[in-house]
């Protein structure tokens, strides 16, 4: 797809690149020596865990989440941007810049089919031939943080802290109680807590996951500033919120009592509409229909009804929550001049999550449901345990097919944006197709560092795949990857590949489909009957993608929600 004309990019490209040390040109006078050389920019990564596409206000939301539209909406909204269907094979080519097969993320590490255990790219962790981002950036004289949700590794060697980030407060595994009361003290033993590579004993009284993983990067923040005051940082933010098991704080659900009452549809159909007079859709652009195993809001019981608004109160409110929490890291820059020299990066880590915990996630739920008190009156509280099903995650989705998991737009196009303070009011939308294994090589190109090449400090490494994105920012290039570059994509079985405004989909039940995402980006009309020519070229270069990447199709999907 073309992106659309980017009315941003020279101001965007002139304030990114000032923030870099532009290489000296033979023909220009050097600049006076009382002209500082420009700093070099900061890096900011927010990841929110299985937060849908259209879930904050400038991409559709009625959840109020100023502190991300305001950041979204004097950036540059990504409306092209993807990532795997999933969560850690996400983190994984975030880091590395590479397909997840290779990095070793082939598979979540949990759900790893019986035939890809012990095979090259499945390993279910970082793997080690792998230079990831803050290891590159710390090499190059970069601060690097984390705080929140890591997922690339269980063992002290593969902690953020072995891995490149000098300080981190990790949460290893995928997911946990957010108010911390799943807390064990390694694999097997509930949630790993580590602080530096070093295992938690205890968390806050307090403790609730947004709050906690903000507070600890602010703690970063001030530490790393007094240790290396002259030095930029990459500050790297992953909340688990909004993950099951939905939970938030009474006073946060409270505030949307009633908001969702009209039921899943209606907020499906107000969103779409928000999302055209955004400019974040084409005008009359045809979302795919809904995935609706109980037959929509108006065949649900009066009961029901008030059990799914309430879940979604409870979902909103872990927006909200997380929001404001973006609002203390950002208060905490301003605070320290160091938000206008800061890149922010904000992405989710996948579709909206469609699994339902009395059906599709039973097996996989049970031994958290089991103890759960999941009645109306406790769902959200520190001892409930849910999810909020497939209906409201198609709302979330809109107006893709279907949810996480899957290789169709629904489990891979997200929402995203990036921003830079000083862009003097700079706004736009590009739709250009942006992966997340381009944020590696964009960052380096912009800190100044190469991020070619296959060895790194004296060891070999996979090379980088993903590509900058700089000049398409600068206005430079019309697209980030060329309407003739094969994409691909697998997890569970479900896979797809995207080449320039074409696309083929399996959703994991073995059947391509085709389509022309141009002007069909819900996915809706496939058109493999028409142009047997075209799947067949694509069909092709997905079975080329997957032998030089190394996938083996799953002899059995064991998340298919």
């Amino acid at each position: 797809m073309k992106s659309k004309p980017l009315a941003f990019a020279a101001a965007l490209g002139a304030a990114l690149l000032s923030s870099t040390m532009a290489a000296p040109v033979a023909a220009r006078a050097p600049a006076p020596a009382s002209v500082p050389a420009q700093p070099r920019p900061n890096f900011l990564v927010i990841v929110a865990d299985d937060l849908g596409f259209s879930d904050i206000g400038a991409f559709g939301s009625e959840i109020a989440t100023p502190n991300l539209d305001r950041l979204a909406l004097d950036g540059v909204r990504l409306t092209g941007f993807h990532t795997a269907p999933t969560c850690s094979p996400t983190r994984s080519m975030l880091l590395s810049g590479t397909d997840n097969h290779l990095a070793g993320l082939g598979s979540m590490a949990e759900l790893t089919a019986p035939n890809q255990k012990g095979q090259p790219g499945y390993e279910g962790y970082l793997r080690r031939d792998v230079a990831n981002l803050a290891e590159r950036l710390a090499a190059g004289g970069y601060r690097t943080l984390l705080s929140g949700k890591w997922h690339l590794g269980l063992t002290p060697d593969l902690d953020p802290h072995a891995r490149g980030f000098q300080h981190s407060f990790a949460l290893l595994q995928g997911g946990a109680n957010h108010y911390g009361r799943d807390l064990g003290t390694g694999p097997g033993k509930g949630a790993t807590y580590t602080r530096d590579g070093q295992v938690l004993t205890a968390l806050d009284k307090d403790f609730y996951s947004s709050d906690a993983y903000a507070t600890n990067l602010i703690a970063e923040l001030k530490q790393s500033r007094s240790e290396s005051p002259d030095k930029p940082f990459f500050a790297y933010l992953a909340f688990t919120a909004p993950h099951w098991p939905l939970q938030a704080p009474d006073e946060d659900v409270a505030r949307q009592a009633g908001k969702y009452d009209v039921g899943f549809d209606e907020i499906r159909r107000r969103r779409l509409a928000r999302q055209e007079q955004l400019g974040i859709l084409p005008k009359d652009t045809v979302a795919h229909s809904v995935r609706a195993p109980r037959g929509g809001w108006d065949a649900l019981s009066a009961s029901d009804k008030r059990e799914a608004a309430r879940d979604m109160e409870i979902y909103a409110a872990m927006v909200e929550r997380m929001d404001r929490n973006v609002g203390r890291v950002l208060e905490n820059l301003r605070a320290s001049g160091e938000l206008d020299n800061t890149v922010i990066v904000f992405l989710a880590d996948n579709g909206a999550e469609g699994l339902d915990y009395r059906t599709t996630g039973a097996r996989m739920l049970a031994s958290r449901v089991e103890g759960a008190d999941n009645s109306f009156a406790n769902r959200g509280k520190p001892d409930s345990y849910i999810t909020y099903g497939p209906e409201w995650a198609q709302a979330g989705t809109a107006p893709s097919w279907l949810t996480k998991a899957y290789a169709s737009e629904g489990g891979t196009r997200t929402v995203a944006f990036v921003n830079r303070k000083g862009l003097a009011k700079a706004r736009g939308i590009g739709s250009a197709y942006v992966s997340v294994a381009d944020i590696a090589p964009t960052l380096l190109d912009y800190a100044g560092l190469p991020s070619g090449g296959t060895t790194f400090q004296g060891r070999t490494v996979l090379p980088i795949t993903g590509k900058s994105a700089r000049p398409w920012l600068e206005g430079k290039a019309a697209f980030v990857h060329a309407a003739n570059e094969p994409l691909g994509t697998e997890l569970f079985g479900s896979r797809a590949l995207r080449k320039g405004d074409w696309k083929v989909t399996d959703i994991g039940d073995g059947q391509w489909r085709l389509f022309n995402l141009a002007k069909d980006p819900g996915e809706t009309e496939d058109l493999s009957a028409n142009n047997p020519e075209k799947l067949r070229e694509l069909t092709a270069d997905w079975d080329s993608y997957a032998k030089a990447n190394g996938v083996i199709l799953p002899t059995e999907a064991l998340y298919r929600p």
